[in-house]
């Protein structure tokens, strides 16, 4: 126990030495356009894009953005578009606050009829919901700059678009590959989509796997779940997902690498959390001893590629002595004894504060 108490006191590590720490990144190859991958994370940490530093949240996002559009086969300016909405909207952040209900990557409101709270603090289903209103459009890939973004989100500061499609192509360039998709006939393009990025095993743990946690699909007798109605959402998500694959990026609803199993088990609470682990390490608040742990906590170790002060691979305390984590390519997401876990957790973080109100239920931009 004394170990472990001494192990998640890098809990307070400073942001900036998480982002200096892994400035590789994947990209297109500029000859094949196949991606090149490396250990940055899913959107290759923080980065200078048009003379400013993007989180490694804010890249995790980008990617996502540009591997919906992808998969959707829409032309690269989609992308652009949504980006640079995004980074008007959230600087690529999943907020879950905003004016009045706005919430998410593009300040989406539950009230105006663009998803509930749960599904808008998904940055997929987020994603999918721009583009739907965005093809849409006649003529929205020929509009002037930020005519289509204001179409769209309807903003009070319309002027706000423009000035942000160029660092928007920027992001692009680092995720898009092969050529680009041509413009869908009216009323393509209306499929929404997981978005799957194509890089194996980036965050995947590398805990030794007991035979009887990769068979494990059931819950024992004994457990119940927490009374608190958000930790309770949340874990019931995250144990909801067992057996499902694991994806390097993926969200869901189908596939999970281990920080967007956290981020869609939160949101399925209504809780905000940011997109990738190195983000996830600082959000909330930490717990300084492995005693104090509450069920929807989230658990750091240093993962396959990771360190004691970068951790890579999150999983969630689930309660009754048993971890809830997307595990690697094999085994996806499973159950595992949080003996396992304890000799190498260097970081422990509450996402909600039980003293704090639940946020209002999603109702339906501006």
């Amino acid at each position: 126990m004394a170990a472990i108490a001494a192990a998640v006191i890098v809990v307070g590590f400073p942001m900036g030495a998480v982002g200096m720490a892994v400035l590789s990144f994947e990209s297109p190859d500029e000859n094949t356009g196949v991606i090149v991958c490396s250990d940055g994370g899913p959107g290759g940490g923080s980065q200078p894009i048009d003379r400013q530093v993007l989180d490694a949240d804010s890249m995790d996002i980008a990617r996502t953005i540009v591997d919906v559009v992808r998969q959707r086969r829409l032309p690269r300016r989609a992308a652009v578009l949504a980006i640079a909405a995004g980074l008007v909207e959230s600087r690529l952040r999943n907020l879950d606050y905003g004016d009045r209900d706005s919430i998410g990557v593009f300040q989406q409101r539950p009230s105006q009829g663009w998803g509930t709270r749960e599904q808008i603090l998904n940055p997929v289903y987020a994603t999918n919901a721009f583009l739907n209103h965005l093809v849409a459009l006649a003529g929205w890939a020929t509009m002037p700059p930020g005519a289509a973004e204001q179409a769209v989100q309807r903003s009070g500061f319309p002027g706000r678009y423009a000035p942000r499609e160029q660092q928007a192509s920027d992001l692009v360039a680092k995720f898009w590959a092969g050529p680009d998709n041509p413009v869908p006939p009216s009323g393509g393009g209306l499929q929404p989509v997981s978005a799957t990025p194509s890089c194996p095993d980036h965050e995947a743990s590398d805990l030794p796997v007991r035979p009887d946690d990769e068979g494990q699909r059931s819950l024992p007798l004994s457990f119940a779940y927490p009374a608190d109605p958000r930790e309770s959402a949340a874990v019931r998500f995250a144990i909801a997902q067992v057996g499902k694959r694991y994806v390097w990026g993926g969200k869901g609803p189908d596939s999970y690498d281990c920080s967007g199993l956290m981020l869609a088990s939160w949101a399925a609470a209504g809780v905000g959390v940011p997109a990738g682990t190195l983000s996830q390490a600082h959000a909330g608040h930490s717990v300084a001893d492995i005693g104090q742990l509450l069920p929807g906590d989230l658990l750091f170790i240093p993962g396959a590629l990771g360190t004691a002060a970068v951790p890579r691979h999150v999983g969630m305390y689930a309660g009754h002595g048993l971890v809830v984590d997307a595990y690697d390519e094999r085994h996806g997401v499973i159950l595992e004894a949080l003996t396992d876990w304890t000799h190498q957790i260097v970081a422990i973080r509450r996402i909600v504060d039980l003293a704090a109100p639940s946020p209002p239920p999603g109702g339906n931009q501006r």
